[in-house]
């Protein structure tokens, strides 16, 4: 259920969706009971009709709404508080709505900065609250030089044993945005892509928060009741290996390198979240 001021869904968490994760990621399911963090993004999507979609694959309408026409979306990073744990069998019911909108006028024309609230909760209280952070900017024939690419990378180079590594190829970015019924084109349409500035396809910015989030689970680390923060700093363009390493700066931290070893995005924790 959607209006201007807010979009509502419920549905029953089973145990498919996390199925499918779990095979994008090449790992078993990690709890028959419930989901880990950040695995609440393949859960409660919105579905909108085909005709409700604008050439960029966004939806036309609903929260958020694009500012305007011909706006092109970028995906800046958010927060993500779990205050449990999304149960199987059970239902969850989801609450979106825009917390605030700002504009500025930047190099590349005017940019709209957009963040969004989203409250999910079991009958028993509240689960999860996320907060995202999307900008919108205007079309430009310039937004990404090829040269900042890291295509091609070589996909025999192993990441040591405390570094978490993915294979950002065209099928699983495909595989991604299917399970996040994420339509926008960038990520598996390679003109379109090109179209907007890009030299390859690019990699999602909730795929990259995701892999920061699972390195910490894996590296024993609790997130529960603490607030895990994420950034995008730059444009992740496959086909290629990316890894993801614990940050120096800070404790609980993650980063996200690309074949070149640039630092495409970073997380931590703030336990007063």
């Amino acid at each position: 259920m959607s209006s201007d001021d807010q979009d509502v869904r419920s549905e029953v968490i089973g145990p498919e969706p996390a199925e499918a994760l779990a095979g994008l990621l090449d790992i078993p399911l990690p709890d028959e009971q419930s989901l880990p963090p950040l695995w609440h993004w393949v859960y409660l999507r919105d579905r909108p009709a085909q005709g409700d979609l604008g050439p960029d694959g966004h939806p036309m309408h609903g929260v958020p709404a694009p500012p305007g026409p011909g706006r092109r979306r970028m995906f800046a990073g958010g927060r993500v508080t779990a205050h449990g744990q999304l149960r199987f069998g059970q239902i969850a019911t989801r609450t979106t709505r825009v917390t605030g909108t700002r504009t500025k006028t930047g190099k590349s024309g005017v940019l709209t900065f957009v963040t969004t609230r989203t409250d999910i909760r079991h009958d028993e209280g509240p689960v999860i609250v996320e907060e995202q952070d999307i900008v919108y900017r205007e079309p430009s024939g310039s937004d990404q030089p090829a040269e900042d690419a890291a295509i091609g990378a070589d996909p025999s180079v192993a990441s040591a044993s405390d570094e978490l590594s993915f294979e950002a190829s065209p099928t699983a970015l495909f595989r991604f945005s299917a399970l996040t019924y994420n339509a926008h084109r960038i990520h598996y349409d390679l003109p379109y892509a090109q179209d907007e500035g890009y030299a390859g396809l690019v990699v999602h910015g909730p795929l990259q928060a995701l892999l920061m989030g699972e390195y910490l689970r894996r590296s024993g680390v609790d997130t529960s009741r603490k607030m895990f923060s994420y950034r995008l700093v730059a444009p992740m363009i496959g086909p290629q290996r990316l890894v993801v390493r614990g940050s120096d700066d800070v404790t609980d931290g993650a980063e996200v390198h690309d074949a070149r070893g640039r630092v495409t995005a970073r997380s931590w924790l703030d336990a007063s979240g």
